[in-house]
């Protein structure tokens, strides 16, 4: 009897040991704080200034409760090309956790006065349009910071 409940108890564990992790995966994944970056400018000291501020929000909050996104468009967009003097800071600010959010718009047209389309950093990821991406931050709670 007491056997039979002890690999009653076994079983139970093995059963529900693996939902009990996925809920405390889902609950780090929750942000304190959210954090929307504008780059909009192609100043290479505004890139490194974005860049400097994501990375001071994530020693601050620690890269397990904050969600950084930083959105290029216009003029910034040059932060996420892929031959950006910045790419091994972009890579390692993607490997601890910020977003970097391309704009589509930005990115035809200066294909438009180019001659070619330009070839963006692998870590960023296309967006429509890069306001529009920045309102649809903010309506969901993160707040802007336009260095």
């Amino acid at each position: 009897m007491k056997s039979n409940l002890i690999k009653a108890f076994a079983l139970l564990v093995v059963l529900v040991t693996p939902f009990v992790g996925s809920q405390a995966i889902a609950a780090k994944s929750f942000a304190d704080a959210k954090i929307v970056l504008q780059i909009s400018d192609p100043n290479p000291f505004k890139q490194t200034l974005v860049l400097n501020v994501a990375s001071n929000i994530i020693k601050h909050y620690g890269q397990d409760s904050v969600d950084v996104e930083i959105v290029a468009f216009g003029p910034g967009l040059r932060l996420l090309f892929a031959e950006n003097a910045n790419k091994g800071r972009i890579a390692a600010l993607a490997g601890a956790g910020v977003t970097f959010s391309a704009c589509a718009n930005t990115t035809r047209n200066m294909g438009k006065i180019l001659g070619h389309k330009p070839v963006l950093n692998s870590k960023a990821v296309t967006v429509g349009a890069g306001v529009v991406r920045i309102i649809d931050l903010v309506k969901k709670g993160y707040t802007l910071v336009k260095p």
